[in-house]
This record gives structure tokens, sequence and C-alpha cells, in this order.
């Protein structure tokens, strides 16, 4: 298999580049690492020693690449599949970049950061940051209200690389900051996200870590009705 994808099926920004994966049905091996096992994340660091996920290693053409939005672009251009997740037109190129990053920036790592601090010790916590987050959530979820209009997906009609961004970061964010009802075309976006057989899949191959997820209770009824009871 030339493609090797290391990460963890919990993991949101690695729920971003499977998304991707699966849209074109491109042939990859899915390597779950356990960043507290040395043996299990000895590739990772290998390949690159900052250690954050995912990374795909490409053998054929001897490449590694982090980052999920240069790893979603890469495959796009050197394992194209039927379903563009970038568009060649430059400024619709720039559109679909702009809002993977508005996703990453401003849904993901704001969701992170609440998520974090829940893990935190007593006397650790940021309380002040956990705050602006949840903030930043409610500006973010007026301005994607804002940006759908009319579209079916982020940035219009075709489903592109920042709805592979908005899933996993909507999905987990949700359960911390629910929309509004004031919100209504981003929860049918939300809704036609939770659809998308590329997404769905990668929820169903998460339902048995999902229990390690400090806001389980919180997830969709359809997710935890699935999850194992073990």
């Amino acid at each position: 298999m030339s493609l090797v994808l290391y990460g963890h099926p919990l993991a949101s920004f690695c729920h971003k580049v499977l998304i991707a994966l699966y849209e074109n049905g491109t042939p990859f091996e899915n390597r779950t690492v356990d960043l507290a096992d040395e043996t299990s994340s000895a590739d990772l660091f290998r390949f690159w020693p900052v250690g954050k996920m995912p990374v795909l290693r490409d053998e054929a053409l001897d490449s590694t690449i982090p980052e999920t939005s240069i790893i979603i672009e890469y495959l796009d251009r050197h394992y194209p599949g039927p379903i563009r997740l970038l568009p060649d037109d430059i400024d619709r190129a720039l559109r679909v970049r702009l809002w993977d990053r508005f996703f990453d920036l401003y849904v993901q790592t704001p969701m992170q950061k609440i998520v974090t601090d829940t893990l935190r010790p007593d006397g650790g916590k940021d309380p002040h940051g956990v705050q602006e987050a949840r903030g930043t959530h409610a500006t973010a979820y007026g301005m994607i209200e804002q940006q759908l209009g009319s579209n079916q997906w982020i940035t219009g009609d075709s489903f592109t690389m920042a709805d592979c961004a908005a899933a996993p970061a909507l999905f987990y964010a949700e359960t911390l900051v629910p929309f509004g009802d004031d919100q209504p075309k981003l929860r049918a976006y939300y809704e036609r996200l939770l659809e998308r057989p590329s997404f769905a899949r990668v929820l169903k191959e998460a339902l048995p870590y999902f229990k390690f997820y400090p806001y389980s209770h919180q997830l969709p009824e359809r997710i935890r009705s699935e999850m194992p009871t073990d």
C-alpha cells in the first residue's frame, strides 16, 4: 500500500482527512497511533518529530505530508478521484481555502480548547479561555449561517475540502455550544454533513472510541444509540 495515514479514530483533524480519502475511494492503510505507546508512535515521530496527527506517508513518492489541508491538496493533485476537493478556478479555490481555514481556526481550535480544559486538573483550568472559546463558536456559527445562504455546501453546490473541515469541527463543537434556533441553515447543513456517506463511515469507525470523549453524553442520539455498551 503506497499511502499510510497515521492518526486516531477519535481525533477530529484525522476525521477531516479520512473524509477526503473516503470521498474518492483512495486506497490507503489507516494506521492507528497510540501516543502513550512508544512502539505504536515510533513511526509517526520518525517521519514527523512534532508528533501531531494526522500525517500521510507516501512510500511510492518517498514523501511525508503533515497538516490536514496540505494532505488533502496533496491527494487532490497526486491521487485525484471523481470528487475534486479543490477547484481549478483560482477564485473558487481561494474561497475553499478560506473556509477550510475558518473551520480549523474558529471552530476546531476553540473546540479543542474547551475539551482540553475539561481534562486539566483542579487549579490548572482556564475558565476565561473557555469563555473566550465559547464566544468564538457563537461568532463562527453566525458567520456560517450567513455564508450558507442558499448553498448546499459551504462554498456552493460542490462538496469540497472546506466541507471536509466543517464536518468534524461542527460535530464536536455542537456538543459544547449547541446551534441556536436562529441558525436553521447551519442546522440543516450539519444534518447534510452527518448523512454524507464519507463522514458517516468515519463516525461509524469511531463508535468504539467515543466513550473516551468527555462530552459523549452530548453526542447526537443517532450516535449514542450505536455506541458499544461494554
